[in-house]
């Protein structure tokens, strides 16, 4: 069985976490025929991913919360960015959120207007076609 000998930095571990969420989405979004568009460098416009149609063109932001608990506050990371969606994923559960990019500072996770999902490939397209 492979076994991994290297040790990596906590920092550099949470951001390897981070990208395995994206991909996933990216994944998910694939697999139900999206173009799926990744920035080189999302630094300035906050856009982790860009997903198409034929139509039209979804700027989407994937974020992680240490929590189980889905009423907590989330903070607006992306003020003053265009962004359309923001995809929530729990690191100690089983389920996420869509979220419409909101303009306040903070909003609760289980905010009426977010939309859960099971983390399955399924559930989120389901959830997606909701928004």
């Amino acid at each position: 069985m492979p076994i991994k000998n290297s040790n990596i930095k906590q920092e550099s571990l949470a951001v390897h976490k981070q990208l395995s969420y994206e991909q996933l989405v990216a994944a998910w979004f694939s697999s139900d025929g999206w173009e799926v568009l990744v920035p080189a460098i999302d630094h300035g416009k906050k856009t982790d991913l860009v997903v198409a149609d034929d139509t039209n063109f979804y700027r989407i932001q994937v974020k992680t919360v240490e929590s189980s608990n889905d009423s907590i506050t989330v903070e607006n990371k992306w003020k003053g960015a265009k962004i359309d969606y923001v995809i929530y994923f729990s690191r100690t559960a089983e389920w996420g959120y869509i979220a419409p990019a909101f303009s306040e500072n903070r909003k609760r996770l289980n905010s009426p207007d977010h939309i859960r999902f099971h983390n399955h490939p399924v559930n989120f397209l389901k959830a997606f076609r909701k928004v």
